[in-house]
């Protein structure tokens, strides 16, 4: 297609000529970049592929159940798929986990128990993980049923503390709970060979300590998992990569039978466990998102280098950096000001299919220490595999770019949050 057919395009869209030049000049630098996120994806889609044809899924495992659940084909079958993609003994996956959180509470309070000690060795958890451990006091917390909590700090560099967690690792360490990804901060995300350097040590040390590994932003991005490296227990969202952008709810934890079946049994009742829990007409969008989750995620995976690179450019920090490797969709741009973040976020929320119309604006947002914004004109409410950025406001005012279900889309947003810093003379675009 004729170039200047697209950058009229872009112009009818709200798109200044100079911002859309110096898109496409940082995208002409990144194509080998991009050929290798599509040759992961690739490895990944077969993958998938494989999963579902050794499972024998069927066009009968897309019906819906109800009620109790009862031998539900298509939930059993596809846990057993997501067993195979993460080379697991087991998978729970099911739309009655409503979130990311929820997923991480359950595979640790079903596997701790009074007098048991939670240990971070990555230093502080997500924000909303704080109220399940009882960082932060909250009703229900793993701190209200006696399990004690312990972190070890990142050395300056981001590194692991390793004399630190020998010496944190006692009688009481009964989990291990390994963050991937940044979260609100700004040190760098685990590649899966760390994570599994980090878990040979703690296992020298001692040997039966459960490793979970916190796996959100991380699916697919490599093409191997934590699961592959030794963690007992992998967890995270399908409203994030895994989920390719169908999956309206839901999330997985995938690790050894015993501690997937505890964390079952935390889910629904002890004696009913996995037996229950009917899909309710999700299972179609659950199998399809899985198979498109690896295209998917190299879509967002592209946007998020992108954007490290374009602000890189314009003089601004990011996490990842334009050149390093990548181990999430996770962009952090760190801007400065709350008035770039409010910004950026507004062009993000301006680019989106759904709700574009609509100004996001900072909120008090439940399970966080300070107001927080989001902008996510999603399909799937609150999906962060679709265009979607966040962040606290707070200093060092970092905002969290992540998604898009297509490179296009991502990179549109990516071009509109640049668009409407440019707009409030917040930023000064390169000569």
């Amino acid at each position: 297609m004729d170039t200047a057919m697209t950058r009229q395009m872009y112009k009818d869209m709200g798109i200044d000529g100079k911002i859309f030049d110096l898109g496409e000049e940082i995208a002409f630098r990144l194509k080998d970049r991009f050929e290798e996120i599509d040759r992961t994806a690739e490895y990944n889609q077969l993958k998938v592929v494989g999963a579902m044809q050794k499972c024998r899924a069927s066009e009968a495992c897309l019906y819906p159940s109800s009620g109790y659940g009862y031998n539900d084909v298509g939930r059993d079958t596809l846990e057993e798929i997501y067993a195979a993609v993460f080379h697991t003994e087991s998978a729970l996956v099911r739309p009655q986990i409503a979130c990311g959180t929820h997923a991480l509470a359950l595979a640790l309070a079903g596997n701790l128990r009074p007098g048991d000690e939670l240990l971070s060795p990555v230093g502080k958890p997500y924000d909303t993980l704080e109220e399940v451990i009882g960082i932060r006091p909250s009703r229900g917390s793993l701190a209200e049923y006696g399990v004690s909590y312990r972190q070890v700090e990142l050395l300056p560099d981001g590194s692991f503390d390793y004399p630190a967690i020998r010496s944190a690792i006692n009688e009481k360490t009964r989990l291990v709970e390994i963050q991937r990804s940044k979260g609100y901060l700004t040190r760098p995300t685990f590649s899966v060979q760390q994570i599994g350097e980090l878990i040979s040590f703690i296992r020298q040390i001692k040997p039966d300590v459960i490793c979970m590994v916190d796996n959100c932003y991380g699916e697919f991005v490599e093409t191997i998992e934590p699961s592959d490296v030794g963690a007992d227990l992998v967890v995270g969202s399908l409203i994030k990569n895994p989920g390719g952008g169908l999956a309206p709810t839901g999330g997985y934890i995938a690790g050894k039978k015993e501690y997937v079946d505890n964390a079952a049994f935390r889910l629904t009742a002890p004696g009913l466990g996995r037996e229950v829990g009917a899909s309710l007409g999700v299972n179609q969008p659950f199998y399809q998102g899985l198979f498109l989750a690896p295209t998917v995620t190299a879509g967002a995976l592209k946007g998020a280098v992108f954007a490290a690179n374009l602000y890189e450019e314009l003089g601004f920090s990011v996490v990842p950096d334009g050149r390093e490797s990548r181990h999430d969709i996770i962009q952090a741009v760190t801007l400065g000001s709350p008035e770039r973040v409010i910004a950026f976020c507004k062009g993000i929320q301006a680019a989106a299919p759904i709700d574009s119309y609509v100004d996001p604006e900072p909120w008090a947002m439940p399970g966080y220490d300070s107001d927080v914004i989001m902008a996510a004109g999603a399909f799937v409410s609150g999906s962060s595999i679709e265009l979607s950025a966040d962040g606290p406001i707070k200093p060092p005012y970092t905002v969290y770019f992540q998604g898009g279900l297509t490179w296009e889309h991502a990179k549109f947003g990516i071009l509109m949050s640049l668009q409407k810093l440019y707009e409030k003379g917040l930023v000064t675009l390169p000569e």
